[in-house]
């Protein structure tokens, strides 16, 4: 669950704070800005859409690999900054990777707790909604105190960490 907490609190301290910094760092006007949030959206569909045999597939690594590339994704929004085209791709990808991560971490949750799924489910949910208040809150604090550098790549350490903690918890 601590790695859940990483992954959720790495996102949403990003994402959270995506408007400000596309708005006063990449200058996009409010289409595009929509555009942006549509690619997002839609890519984060079939990302949901796509991640099911990959599950099946191999779970642990599904759940490492989903951390680790957005803490890649965090740094390079950072970098890409003023350019519309690029942080428009690398937006995308965040929506389709991110996506995959409740998908992911519930079907973890239903092969480590098969007999109390919905008992772990309510406790997951709670980490999860937790872990975004968290992530959202120090997102703002660093956003407001050090700008979007240090939240981004604030992000992507927590990102980091869960993909560290991951792979810990998951070798066998």
């Amino acid at each position: 669950m601590a790695a859940v907490a990483l992954l959720f609190m790495g996102q949403f301290m990003l994402y959270t704070y995506l408007r400000p910094f596309l708005e006063a760092v990449t200058h996009v006007d409010v289409p595009t800005l929509s555009l942006l949030l549509l690619i997002i959206g839609a890519a984060g569909l079939l990302g949901t859409m796509l991640v099911g045999p990959l599950v099946t597939r191999s779970l642990n690594r599904v759940l490492v690999g989903i951390p680790l590339i957005m803490t890649g994704l965090a740094i390079a929004v950072v970098e890409a900054g003023t350019w519309v085209i690029s942080v428009g791709v690398l937006l995308g990808l965040w929506g389709l990777v991110a996506t995959c991560a409740p998908v992911g971490w519930f079907t973890w949750l239903t092969k480590a707790m098969p007999r109390d799924a919905e008992a772990g489910g309510g406790l997951m949910v709670a980490v999860i909604q937790l872990a975004i208040t968290l992530g959202a809150t120090g997102g703002g604090v660093l956003y407001d105190g050090f700008g979007y550098q240090a939240t981004f790549f604030t992000s992507g350490a927590l990102l980091l960490g869960a993909t560290i903690m991951t792979n810990l918890a998951t070798r066998k």
